[in-house]
């Protein structure tokens, strides 16, 4: 039996013999459709895929089924101002190692204004201090994203994450990919949805892409995050006039 520390979440599996019908959602998204079986990296998984193809979906579904609150948070985050969530998280089997988490955390970008509501309403001034100095709503979108990373992670963690960068400038992005190494390095394991191309860059990094034709693992340089933005970028003059033209 293999002892090592991490991953703390070995994989997660489609209990496709208890789903009555693939023609309805969440299961008729075609990348649910086709899941069976997803093993995770041991320090960071990427999720990628167009909108709608189902990665934030499966992202929150394995949250709940770890138990967390489907809005974000720690496993002490118990506040809900929408159950919208799929049932898809009764149908996912995690597996995981040896080892337990001594953290944990679920970052989801559209939810996190009603999680720093939800903290504020509470009134533990220590537990918000957790995340630095100032409390979340004083901060912007980005920085309260930043304080999150920086400040309430704690390492030798397992942390979820759904689009972190959608409030964050591009060098933003660059320091959080700095911070979710430092995390690594101090023994955690990161499960992200994404379309930064900045964030798929780190390396070693598992990247799953979420498609029509199911869930496939892929390298940094061939998602098409990378190659639309690099061909934007090293020709906008004529992808603009492209775009723009009647």
């Amino acid at each position: 039996m293999d002892f090592n520390e991490k991953p703390y979440l070995r994989y997660v599996e489609l209990k496709r013999e208890n789903v009555e019908s693939f023609d309805v959602y969440p299961f008729s998204i075609p990348s649910i459709a086709e899941l069976d079986r997803l093993d995770f990296h041991e320090d960071v998984t990427f999720f990628v895929g167009e909108n709608g193809s189902g990665k934030s979906t499966l992202l929150e579904a394995i949250a709940v089924t770890l138990g967390f609150n489907p809005e974000g948070g720690n496993k002490n985050t118990t506040f809900s101002t929408n159950d919208s969530h799929s049932e898809l998280s009764g149908y996912i089997k995690p597996v995981r190692g040896f080892k337990k988490p001594e953290d944990w955390y679920f970052l989801r970008a559209e939810s996190f204004y009603n999680l720093a509501s939800y903290m504020e309403r509470d009134g533990r001034t220590a537990y918000m201090q957790s995340y630095g100095e100032r409390w979340l709503h004083k901060q912007s979108h980005g920085e309260s994203f930043m304080a999150t990373l920086v400040n309430k992670l704690r390492g030798n963690g397992l942390y979820l994450m759904d689009e972190p960068e959608a409030a964050l400038s591009p060098t933003r992005q660059m320091a959080a990919l700095s911070a979710i190494h430092q995390l690594v390095e101090q023994k955690s394991q990161f499960i992200i949805a994404t379309h930064s191309p900045i964030l798929l860059a780190y390396p070693r990094a598992k990247i799953y892409q979420f498609s029509t034709a199911g869930i496939y693992e892929v390298k940094y340089q061939d998602t098409e995050h990378y190659e639309v933005t690099r061909e934007f970028l090293n020709n906008y003059e004529s992808m603009l006039e492209i775009l723009m033209s009647d």
